[in-house]
């Protein structure tokens, strides 16, 4: 057992950014060997504009639970690439419609194969190592628990009560 194993909950967040950059440092690596320039943070955009022909930055924002300025600051580095475009909106032209450009069609055409790769890969790791498929399901129950329990205050209760009236 190492030492995150060891410190269990006190090392969650390491262990889940360990988990990540280790994750993505490999999804990074296939898109390089296949020759695509294609960063790993888009992947929510890409992926949601896949689905849908135009969505504003706000709508952006909701769906992949970032806050509006860092989806706004997103669309603006794939604007500058040339990969997106923003439109006024039909209704409401304060409201700008995110699009794909030509060139980011062309990416994402590049890009699906490799979704399909990752998800059969994935699949296939988690389906083969015991506990692995039990690993999605267990995020999102901890995401709805933390949603549902304010961290914070379940912490400062706890510490609360490990003070004696002598201490306080």
């Amino acid at each position: 057992m190492n030492l995150y194993q060891r410190l269990g909950y006190l090392a969650l967040g390491s262990r889940l950014r360990r988990l990540s950059e280790a994750f993505l440092s490999e999804i990074t690596y296939a898109y390089q060997q296949e020759g695509i320039e294609f960063d790993a943070a888009w992947f929510p955009v890409f992926y949601l504009l896949s689905q849908n022909e135009a969505l504003t930055i706000k709508e952006l924002s909701e769906q992949t639970e970032v806050s509006h300025p860092a989806a706004s600051q997103l669309i603006t580095n794939l604007k500058q690439k040339g990969l997106v475009m923003a439109t006024p909106g039909i209704d409401d032209a304060r409201k700008q419609l995110i699009t794909f450009t030509g060139k980011g069609r062309a990416l994402l055409q590049q890009v699906l194969p490799v979704w399909d790769a990752i998800m059969l890969s994935m699949d296939e790791i988690s389906r083969n190592q015991p506990g692995c498929d039990a690993m999605l399901p267990a995020i999102t129950a901890f995401e709805q628990a933390l949603q549902q329990h304010d961290l914070y205050n379940h912490i400062s209760k706890n510490l609360n009560k490990q003070l004696t009236p002598a201490d306080k």
